[in-house]
């Protein structure tokens, strides 16, 4: 039979502090990047999974708060990119480009936002499946990660 260990009185900090599964917060960041991965279909879920992110980024633990962060960037500058795009493809309309030009650059450019959008989720489901922060959520591309192609 073994003898009891005595438990630390901070013990509760150190625990707080080792981020896990159940941090604060972290369903919610789960919840956001489904949302957004959604939002390839169903264009209404990611305004859905914005307002969860914003509601929860006040109560999650600080390294769930850098996911939610990282979320909500994500989320308004695709917004801001998608304005300027949609003003950009206006005015080629007006000012007598080929129809083919606009249409082609917008297919370019949906093409692309899908690309960043779905890579920046991608990013972010592993980081926090490993229950790491985004190591900068303000990144305008993949919140400081490497992303290779490769298996090294």
């Amino acid at each position: 039979m073994s003898t009891p260990q005595a438990i630390p009185a901070n013990a509760r900090h150190m625990n707080e502090a080792a981020p896990d599964k159940q941090s604060r917060g972290r369903g919610a960041a789960v919840i956001v990047y489904m949302l957004f991965l959604g939002s390839v279909l169903a264009v209404v879920t990611a305004p859905v999974g914005v307002l969860i992110a914003h509601v929860k980024q006040r109560s999650a633990e600080p390294w769930v708060k850098s996911h939610l962060q990282f979320q909500i960037r994500t989320f308004w500058l695709g917004v801001l990119g998608g304005a300027f795009f949609t003003a950009a493809w206006q005015l080629l309309g007006l000012v007598g480009t080929p129809p083919m030009a606009p249409w082609a650059l917008g297919y370019l450019y949906f093409t692309a936002c899908l690309i960043w959008m779905v890579g920046r989720c991608a990013v972010g489901i592993a980081r926090l499946t490993s229950n790491r922060p985004v190591d900068n959520p303000r990144s305008l591309a993949f919140g400081g990660a490497r992303v290779t192609l490769s298996d090294a």
